[in-house]
């Protein structure tokens, strides 16, 4: 999978954004509601790819910087979007588009990533925890909801 930075408002990303909001649609009933604003996902406070694999996207996702926000430390990057179309699951590129999505918040200084998941989604789930995350206390938009799950691996290697 070749891994390209992109505009979270590029099309190519809207589309594969659409097709993750249907997914959650599919297994909790609606859209993602969490607001999200293209622009945090634009360097230096945010990151947003899309992998293509045989001249097709077929993933996506990103994180955006939290500094100085309740729930958050400084240095926090929330992933956001992670996303692999179904006809290429099962062929590790969610695992590779997750350590590029670490690299390059690392590189930029973040020391945390955080993430906001369900219980429907147990792949997702499996994905983060054998990649070092570890449960911390519920953040953002669905903070109150039982069904959220929400992570945070230290990117230094440290505990979280």
């Amino acid at each position: 999978m070749k891994i390209v930075v992109c505009g979270y408002d590029d099309p190519v990303a809207k589309r594969l954004v659409a097709q993750v909001q249907q997914e959650y649609v599919a297994r909790y009933g609606s859209e993602d509601e969490t607001p999200t604003d293209p622009a945090d996902f634009t360097a230096p406070l945010g990151h947003f790819v899309v992998g293509w694999l045989d001249g097709e996207p077929v993933a996506c996702g990103g994180w955006r910087g939290h500094d100085g926000e309740p729930n958050f430390l400084d240095g926090d990057a929330e992933l956001k979007r992670m996303y692999v179309a179904e006809r290429a699951r099962g062929r590790g590129l969610a695992r590779a588009l997750l350590a590029d999505l670490e690299r390059s918040a690392l590189e930029r200084g973040r020391r945390r990533m955080v993430l906001e998941t369900g219980i429907n989604q147990p792949e997702a789930i499996a994905l983060y925890t054998s990649s070092g995350y570890l449960a911390i206390p519920k953040f953002g938009f669905y903070s109150g909801s039982e069904t959220s799950r929400c992570y945070g691996k230290d990117l230094s290697g440290g505990l979280v």
